[in-house]
């Protein structure tokens, strides 16, 4: 009884399973592509799926009638003994190559489509590009983005436009990681010592239901901050990414701290947190100096660390206490013991970083 009490759990467990594989959202489901990678992928994500649904359904229906047509009816009856055959044998190796066929061909011309990256090497006279090439580098455990053509550096939140090409290169800063946007494409590793380079297509109205925002993830188990290791990503029409471009291009220096307490939260931030975080967006800083994430966006981000709520309370408990959030992050015990008051007027001067308002 006891055993029988354990295998009806199986169904409800089951049935539970598949409810809950239809519960998420469009900016984070790979079920739900949202470009034409994701939906490359997609298909042939049903099409293998399908094929192997009817192979099963095959074997079933055949394992039910051997079952039934030719069990054994009487104790004394001895079935017809069959050694081989010629046709069932040609046949059964003939589906399975014609079946790997069906799912190889399509397979193999996706998997050179999506490794055309040919248009990030084509440079026009003053070494820029017709195509966006943004450079990725992922570290313990946050995400840094370069656009080097334009001259940009953000970290945390990728800004793309929609409907068109974007190409990246892909490499970590310090253990082997891996960049996805499940609802877009991917995934691919970032490596230290190679280059991966590969190209995603946002779909405008898939970004418009999911309010014109993405998360982006880490595949590759990294390390104990690993599971929140996340990006957003930010995909706009090509007319507003131009204008965050150029509201980008146009900050030369940091944002001046308005009150009292930003103004002291700014002291505060250039004696303890500017030597690892720039607050302008220009790449001139050499890669081997960006150490922590850029904060020249911060104010305008929608969440802190990359996954918590985007408000002072999460900021300050945040910079008290960050390896209670992401274990194992380079933060953790870097900047000493403030007091609730700096911790007040620090982050006053942090949600006041903003570009665009």
């Amino acid at each position: 009884m006891k055993r029988l009490a354990k295998w009806r759990l199986f169904p409800l467990f089951t049935a539970l399973a598949l409810i809950l594989s239809g519960c998420g959202e469009p900016y984070l489901s790979a079920l739900r592509p949202a470009g034409e990678v994701a939906e490359m992928q997609y298909w042939l994500m049903k099409l293998s799926t399908g094929i192997m649904v009817v192979v099963i359904l095959v074997v079933i229906i055949i394992f039910l009638i051997v079952m039934f047509k030719f069990r054994r009816k009487h104790d004394d009856e001895i079935p017809k003994q069959v050694e081989g055959n010629h046709a069932l044998e040609i046949i059964w190796t003939i589906i399975p190559i014609f079946l790997l066929l069906i799912l190889a061909v399509p397979t193999v011309a996706e998997t050179f489509n999506l490794a055309d990256v040919k248009p990030m090497d084509k440079k026009n006279k003053d070494g820029t590009r017709d195509a966006l090439v943004i450079n990725v580098r992922a570290s313990l455990y946050w995400w840094e983005f370069e656009y080097p053509d334009q001259k940009i550096v953000t970290s945390q939140e990728l800004v793309v436009p929609t409907d068109e090409r974007v190409y990246f290169n892909l490499k970590g800063a310090d253990v082997k990681h891996s960049f996805w946007i499940p609802a877009v494409g991917g995934k691919m590793d970032t490596n230290t010592d190679t280059l991966n380079r590969m190209w995603l297509v946002f779909d405008g109205k898939k970004a418009e239901e999911a309010g014109d925002l993405f998360y982006g993830k880490c595949a590759e188990l990294c390390g104990p901050g690993h599971a929140l290791m996340d990006f957003k990503v930010k995909a706009l029409p090509r007319d507003e990414f131009n204008n965050w471009v150029a509201d980008m291009q146009d900050v030369k220096e940091p944002a001046k701290a308005e009150t009292a307490d930003a103004q002291a939260g700014q002291e505060i931030f250039n004696n303890s947190c500017i030597s690892c975080h720039a607050v302008t967006p220009a790449n001139t800083t050499p890669e081997a100096a960006r150490v922590g994430p850029n904060l020249t966006t911060f104010g305008e981000r929608n969440r802190i660390a990359g996954f918590l709520d985007h408000d002072e309370k999460n900021l300050k408990n945040w910079i008290k206490d960050p390896e209670k959030y992401k274990p194992g992050n380079l933060m953790t015990g870097a900047y000493g013991e403030l007091s609730d008051k700096e911790l007040d007027q620090l982050a006053a001067y942090l949600m006041g970083l903003k570009v665009q308002d």
